[in-house]
Order: C-alpha cells, then sequence, then structure tokens
C-alpha cells in the first residue's frame, strides 16, 4: 500500500501507518510483532503476534480484515495479546463476524494486565504494562533475559570461568537487556509509572501534538502527549532511538519534521524517528 513507512531504529524494523485518531498499525518484523490494527495491511498477515493497545476503533477496526486474510492464506489463529478487559467483547465480535464468513475468525486471545510476562521465544519476553487512557489500554515491552558476570569475577580468565562455574559457584547475575517498548494513547505520567521506558533500547511512543495549534490541557483532556511536555523531561530520555508516532492531522507531514526538528534539543532529535512521510500529505 502507497504510504506504509519504514524506519530502521537500530536493530528493528518499524513499518505501517499511523495518524492519530484515524488509523494506527505498524509491524517490527524482527520480533514477529504487529502493534494494533487500524488498518488492514496485507503486508502484516504473516506476523503470529498482535499487540493491542486499546479497543478505540483506530487502533482495532482493521483486525477483521487482517483475519480474513490469514483465512485465505490458511494461516493459523494469530496469538492477539489484549487488555484483559477488551478479551470477553472481542472474543464475542469475532464469533459474530464468523457466522457472515465461510472460515473461522477467532484468535488465540491472551488477555494482559499491568504486569503480564509472556515468552515468545526461547530468548525473548513481553511485558505488558499500564497506560493512561480513558479505555483499558496497555503497553508492551520486549526484553531478553541475559546472564551477567558479578563485579568480583570479571578479573578471571575464561577456563577458571569455566572451572568455578562446572563446580557449581553463582559467578553470574540475571539482567534484562530491554529491547523495544511501544506505548501508544496514554497520558506521559506512563514514564512515571514504568521509568524503565527510558531506558529501552527503542521506545515508540505517541506524541499526538506538537504546538500551540492544541492546548497541553486540552491534550491530557484526551489522554494523549503533547510535545510541549515531552520537552520538558526531554534529558530523561536514555534510549537508543525514540520513534514518535500517532501524530494529528492538524499538522502537515513535512511540518511534523520540521517542528521536531525545530524544537527537540540537538541531542534527542539526532536519536529520535518522526513516524510521518517527509513531503505530501498523510496516508
Amino acid at each position: 500500500m502507497a504510504g506504509v513507512l519504514e524506519v530502521k531504529a537500530g536493530n528493528y524494523t518499524v513499518r505501517g501507518i499511523s495518524v492519530g485518531g484515524v488509523y494506527t498499525s505498524l509491524q517490527v518484523p524482527e520480533l514477529d510483532a504487529v502493534f494494533d490494527a487500524g488498518i488492514t495491511l496485507r503486508s502484516f498477515a504473516g506476523t503470529d503476534n498482535v499487540f493491542l493497545s486499546h479497543g478505540h476503533a483506530d487502533h482495532l477496526g482493521g483486525l477483521i480484515g487482517l483475519l480474513g486474510i490469514r483465512g485465505m492464506m490458511s494461516k493459523p489463529k494469530p496469538r492477539v495479546f489484549m487488555p484483559k478487559p477488551v478479551q470477553e467483547h472481542l472474543d464475542q465480535a469475532l464469533e459474530h463476524m464468523t457466522k457472515i464468513q465461510r472460515y473461522d475468525l477467532s484468535v488465540d486471545g491472551v488477555g494482559v494486565e499491568d504486569g503480564d510476562e509472556h515468552q515468545l521465544k526461547a530468548d525473548l519476553h513481553v511485558r505488558a504494562f499500564k497506560t493512561h487512557h480513558p479505555v483499558p489500554s496497555v503497553g508492551y515491552q520486549f526484553f531478553r533475559r541475559v546472564n551477567k558476570l558479578k563485579p568480583e569475577f570479571r578479573q578471571l580468565e575464561g577456563a577458571e570461568i569455566g572451572r568455578r562455574r562446572k563446580a557449581g559457584e553463582q559467578l553470574f547475575d540475571q539482567a534484562e537487556q530491554l529491547e523495544l517498548a511501544y506505548a501508544t494513547d496514554t497520558l506521559l505520567r506512563v514514564i512515571d509509572t514504568h521509568p524503565s521506558l527510558l531506558e529501552t533500547r527503542v521506545l515508540i511512543m505517541e506524541c499526538s501534538f506538537l504546538d500551540e495549534r492544541k492546548e497541553l490541557s486540552a491534550s491530557r483532556a484526551g489522554c494523549h502527549i503533547h510535545l510541549d511536555e515531552l520537552l520538558e523531561r526531554a534529558d530523561e530520555f536514555n534510549n537508543e532511538h525514540l520513534v514518535l508516532m500517532h501524530f494529528s492531522q492538524i499538522y502537515k507531514p513535512e511540518e511534523v519534521h520540521q517542528i521536531l526538528e525545530r524544537r527537540l534539543p540537538k541531542s534527542l532529535w539526532e536519536r529520535t524517528h518522526a513516524f510521518a512521510p517527509r513531503r505530501g500529505a498523510f496516508f
């Protein structure tokens, strides 16, 4: 589909479409993950894990089409993560939609709450975290658990480490390697309730409003992030890459890049990807 964007953020590729209030659906193929399904993108149909942030139509409305394409491809049920209060209603909706289809549109649904963890691969886990929106909503943080040699043993040679490890000595601490997080349709206080977001290598986060065309109070009333408040805390973002998305249609795409480059501190702008076309209209 024309208009699908793709940005490279470290080891991860973020592709898809996001326009605040209209539709958002992003894919990170390296994680076999689709984030939200506000629009049906055929190229996303082969992805087996879908992570829904909440039930609003601009983040969920394209799911039926995505499932329909998977049905034509004879793909198995995808695993669909979602806020726990959404699961029952979505299951019922898909049951009704199945009755007017010629194949099953049900999913392997996983209702999640703040702090729930699931293993996706041998070395890859995902943790749900609460976001702050008028309806039940969550974000997702992907991480790997790795063993790190305790400081007091770091001077040892490899052979000695191996000998001690074989003897059962506890030489390692387990640590989390925070890879990527997705937070949309939320108040900025999500970085207070979940400060590890600021240390995650790649943070995909909404920033719906960018200047005086939307007052900060109005942005907060709708539970969205405004650039004004992000700027006040710009020095807290330690991410290697910050992907800002979900921009309002009150901005032209080229304005998004211009405003962010002008207003963000250089040290943060150099790590920021604006998920908007550089020219022309929004998708």
